[in-house]
């Protein structure tokens, strides 16, 4: 098994011959913390940090011939090789690397092609450490149980949700704290409240599509079009395309990033081509061996637009906002992005669990290293930073 990726759980997938290149994310601060806001079951990002890796220092790589020394020993010894994998890469102080178990992985290659197992639920902290449904996937297990947006969902099969980080609570519902066994078809109980009114609900988990690219006009007819990327699953790069194929020429377009946690990077890729005509979108090392990136000729290179970025906008978003500034296709606004810019290289060990180590880092067009660094917007703006935007594109020619 070889060939680079970069994320902080997960991540190549193999299409035929082909080895695709992921960028994507873990928030070991954030994770860890419960400080990142809305999270949905089907979000291309780690269910929850190891404790290890979240206490790790900064700045350290592991060495695979370690890793996998470390491995076939422990399985020598009639031990746990992935475990023992998983200590040597924590000691290494490299907080993107990771060890998957094959169950694991196989998950998470799910997630990259844009499914999951869960009830159809996003989440996000609200007062109090309480955790309120955000939002909820229309024909899901939980749409047909009459959960709504702003039910507070108090416990997990009997497990209380107050004070958790949101991410340990997507892995509760997702089932990813469960026993092998668990998966599509089995039970999870939630406890709910809204107001006054307590009930309990049980519900069973069902395979479920995410929907990472939504388009929508803001400001009537005539406003611009907005087109929200939450992550980049299999498929993104084309809806995006067809996003800007369908908005109307002069109205200008939003390319919303915030909070975007990442994925496959050839579809970030794909989404670049959409608004550029051929030419670089990245470079990246492995191993000291440089390779690049390029967009496909063909994009729509006249209509204005505006990227908006934020702290939770990581990696394959970061590679996707950073080409479009170097590029001086789109003014970039909001706030500085999270900074994961490194490459993993995946490799099968002996027990049949995957290792996912550092081995380089990706640069935009310009030359700019993003690992730690993030994507600097050309407006920097806090909150009100989608009206900003739009401000920026109504001086880019819109008609607004």
């Amino acid at each position: 098994m070889s060939g680079p990726c970069s994320y902080d759980r997960p991540r190549r997938i193999r299409r035929g011959a082909a080895l695709t290149l992921i960028f994507a994310t873990v928030l070991a601060t954030g994770v860890a913390t419960g400080t990142w806001g809305e999270r949905a079951e089907g979000a291309v990002e780690a269910s929850a940090p190891r404790p290890a890796a979240a206490a790790a220092p900064k700045g350290g790589t592991a060495d695979r011939a370690a890793v996998e020394r470390a491995a076939a020993q422990a399985m020598a010894d009639g031990k746990s090789g992935s475990q023992a994998a998983a200590d040597v890469v924590s000691r290494s102080g490299d907080r993107w690397s990771t060890i998957y178990t094959p169950g694991e992985f196989k998950d998470f290659q799910q997630q990259l092609d844009g499914s999951y197992v869960g009830v159809g639920l996003w989440v996000r902290q609200a007062g109090g450490g309480r955790i309120q449904v955000s939002r909820v996937a229309p024909g899901s297990p939980a749409a047909r149980a009459g959960i709504a947006i702003g039910d507070r969902l108090r416990a997990i099969n009997g497990r209380t949700t107050r004070g958790r980080p949101v991410t340990q609570i997507v892995s509760r519902l997702r089932g990813d704290d469960r026993r092998p066994a668990e998966g599509v078809g089995t039970p999870v109980e939630l406890a709910l409240a809204h107001g006054s009114h307590r009930w309990t609900v049980t519900l069973r988990r069902v395979l479920l599509r995410t929907q990472n690219v939504t388009v929508d006009r803001l400001a009537g007819r005539h406003g611009p079009t907005r087109i929200k990327v939450a992550a980049f699953t299999q498929g993104t790069g084309e809806a995006v395309r067809r996003a800007v194929r369908q908005a109307a020429p002069r109205s200008g377009l939003l390319l919303d990033l915030r909070g975007n946690t990442g994925g496959l990077v050839t579809e970030s890729v794909a989404a670049a081509s959409a608004f550029l005509d051929g030419g670089l979108v990245a470079t990246y090392d492995v191993r000291g061996s440089q390779r690049a990136l390029y967009a496909e000729p063909g994009g729509n290179t006249r209509i204005p637009l505006v990227v908006l970025v934020d702290g939770g906008t990581m990696s394959a978003g970061e590679l996707l906002a950073g080409a479009l500034q170097d590029r001086g296709r789109a003014i970039v606004v909001g706030s500085p992005t999270f900074g994961k810019g490194s490459v993993q290289m995946p490799s099968r060990l002996a027990d049949g669990s995957v290792a996912e180590l550092t081995v380089g880092h990706y640069r935009t067009p310009a030359g700019r290293a993003v690992d730690g660094r993030g994507i600097t917007p050309d407006l920097v703006a806090g909150r009100g930073a989608e009206k900003r935007a739009r401000t920026v594109l109504s001086g880019l020619g819109t008609g607004m």
